[in-house]
């Protein structure tokens, strides 16, 4: 990866929309050149897709859970919370927590009932939670 293809990416992180004609002129570069390299990067997998970012409504609640638990077995966990839809990203982690959640609730009462679907899960230790109190920035 050179500059251009650098200036390329940082440029659809701003606005995935941008047409290749207006990218080629914002990188100095000739629409089929910046074509070819959008190509080229699409092809290695560094850019994977293109996306719509929904922004939240102020109603929605966001906090991150940290699962501690006996046997380690994320695999297996990672099917069950997959079945809960408000949880939109789930990760094994180093360190002493085991796992950590995203998660979009629109209620705390809704919340309260994944953190109870959580501790129930067999081998459960503990459920910790972290409410986001604002987003200061973002980067997808």
């Amino acid at each position: 990866m050179d500059k251009f293809d650098r200036q390329i990416i940082s440029l659809l992180v701003e606005d995935a929309r941008q047409s290749v004609s207006e990218l080629a002129r914002q990188i100095n570069l000739s629409r089929s050149a910046t074509a070819d390299r959008l190509k080229h990067l699409e092809e290695q997998g560094i850019i994977q897709g293109y996306h719509a970012r929904l922004g939240s409504t102020a109603a929605t609640l966001c906090a991150y859970l940290e699962l501690h638990y006996r046997e380690h077995n994320c695999d297996a966990y990672a099917e069950q919370i997959r079945a809960i839809p408000e949880v939109k990203r789930c990760c094994a982690i180093s360190g002493q927590v085991d796992m950590i959640l995203y998660v979009e609730v629109e209620s705390m009462a809704r919340l309260d009932e994944i953190r109870i679907i959580l501790e129930q899960m067999e081998k459960m230790v503990m459920v910790r939670t972290h409410m986001v109190l604002r987003d200061i920035w973002r980067r997808d």
